[in-house]
C-alpha cells in the first residue's frame, strides 16, 4: 500500500508550511537555545512529514497508520515545547495562539 501523492495531502501541505513558519520563528530565539529548544521544536514540527513520507512509501496499510500515529505524537510533542516557548517568553502570547489553532487543525486531520 503506497500513498505515493502524500505531498497532495492538506494536512501535508499545512505541516510543511507550518514547518516553515516555526524555523523562521525560532531563529529568534536566544541563542543557548540552539541545541535545546530550537532544535527540539523543529525536529518536531519536521518529524510529522517525515512520518507522513516514510509510511507512505511502506508496504502495507497498519504500516502507514503504524507512522500516522507517530506523527500524531509529534503533534503532541509540539504543542508542549511550544506552550513552554511561550511561558518562557520566547513566543507572545498571539504568536502562540496563532500557532496552535494551526497545529490543532493538523492534529485534526491526523485522527480524521
Amino acid at each position: 500500500m503506497s500513498v505515493s501523492n502524500v505531498e497532495e495531502l492538506l494536512v501535508y501541505q499545512l505541516a510543511h508550511e507550518l514547518t516553515l513558519y516555526l524555523y523562521n520563528i525560532t531563529k529568534k530565539y536566544p541563542k543557548e537555545e540552539i541545541f535545546g529548544l530550537t532544535s527540539q521544536i523543529r525536529r518536531a514540527v519536521a518529524s510529522i512529514n517525515t512520518n507522513l513520507s516514510e509510511g507512505s512509501h511502506r508496504s502495507s496499510r497498519a504500516e502507514y497508520k503504524h507512522f500516522v500515529n507517530i506523527a500524531r505524537g509529534s503533534v503532541g510533542e509540539l504543542k508542549y515545547l511550544l506552550l513552554l516557548s511561550k511561558d518562557l517568553e520566547y513566543l507572545y502570547n498571539e504568536t502562540y495562539n496563532t500557532i496552535i489553532l494551526r497545529v490543532n487543525a493538523i492534529s485534526k486531520m491526523l485522527y480524521g
